[in-house]
């Protein structure tokens, strides 16, 4: 191969990576850029035992056939990296969580803790669950004259629901990273990326289209969610039983925010 054949071939499959940026491959990455394991336990969960002691493919033949690594070019996809490489974000730039926790409402606050969240997908979604668990509160909600409740000031799920969301459908092309801001009064989520596809802000999020649906399927697989284009509807559910007022979305061309509502304690 020439090397304006080579030039041609990489710049068309950069093209590539920024309209399906997870199923492409990742030129400059090998199979040495996953952590062993990883993969293996992900199969154990996506496929029962006689389907895999059937299975008599190699590691990367098995990767492969789920979108993971290109046997074309002999290397990991962006979507093998982002879910089992050792370090993803050396490959996606933007690929991590900027924690922020306020003392008050105002973004030129100094934080009070701070933290980016990167690495595998499968243990950033871990470490984001016991943040929220630490930033959660919980008061007493006053039933009737003998009867009280505990309720927090954010239901944990929904937080979750929507924060899995953003990493889930976020631009991955992108080099600005989600941005995950706790305030006195609310949380906001930033992620990269505008609507994709069919989805707008007036069909939205009646109408799904994924950006990234092997991400969403790999996540599904490890149970994380549990069906797809249902975690706004059920965030906002939660949000409702919880007394939060519903989430606000704010779009534009290149980002989506989501800002969560403190529950109120004057009842």
């Amino acid at each position: 191969m020439t090397k304006s054949e080579l030039e041609q071939l990489i710049s068309q499959t950069e093209s590539d990576r920024l309209e399906k940026p997870v199923s492409s491959p990742c030129l400059e990455s090998s199979i040495r850029d996953f952590t062993p394991g990883l993969f293996e336990a992900y199969r154990n969960q996506a496929f029962d035992a006689e389907t895999i002691s059937a299975n008599h493919q190699t590691i990367e033949e098995q990767m492969a056939a789920l979108h993971f690594f290109n046997h074309q070019f002999g290397c990991p996809t962006y979507a093998g990296l982002i879910l089992f490489g050792r370090k993803p974000r050396y490959f996606l730039l933007g690929h991590y969580v900027q924690y922020l926790l306020f003392p008050g409402n105002a973004i030129t606050d100094l934080p009070i803790d701070q933290a980016e969240i990167a690495g595998d997908l499968p243990s950033m979604i871990r470490e984001i669950e016991i943040r929220i668990r630490t930033i959660t509160t919980n008061a007493l909600k006053q039933l009737g004259a003998w009867r009280e409740q505990i309720v927090p000031d954010y239901p944990e799920w929904a937080v979750r629901e929507l924060l899995i969301n953003a990493l889930v459908h976020r631009d991955y092309s992108s080099t600005s990273p989600i941005r995950f801001y706790v305030f006195e009064d609310r949380i906001e989520i930033t992620s990269p990326g505008g609507l994709f596809g069919t989805s707008n802000p007036e069909n939205f999020p009646n109408v799904n289209a994924y950006r990234n649906p092997v991400l969403a399927e790999a996540v599904k697989t490890l149970g994380f969610i549990n069906r797809f284009g249902y975690g706004v509807v059920r965030a906002q559910s939660l949000l409702s039983q919880n007394g939060n007022p519903p989430a606000v979305f704010e779009f534009s061309s290149v980002t989506v925010k989501v800002t969560i509502w403190k529950r109120t304690h004057l009842e």
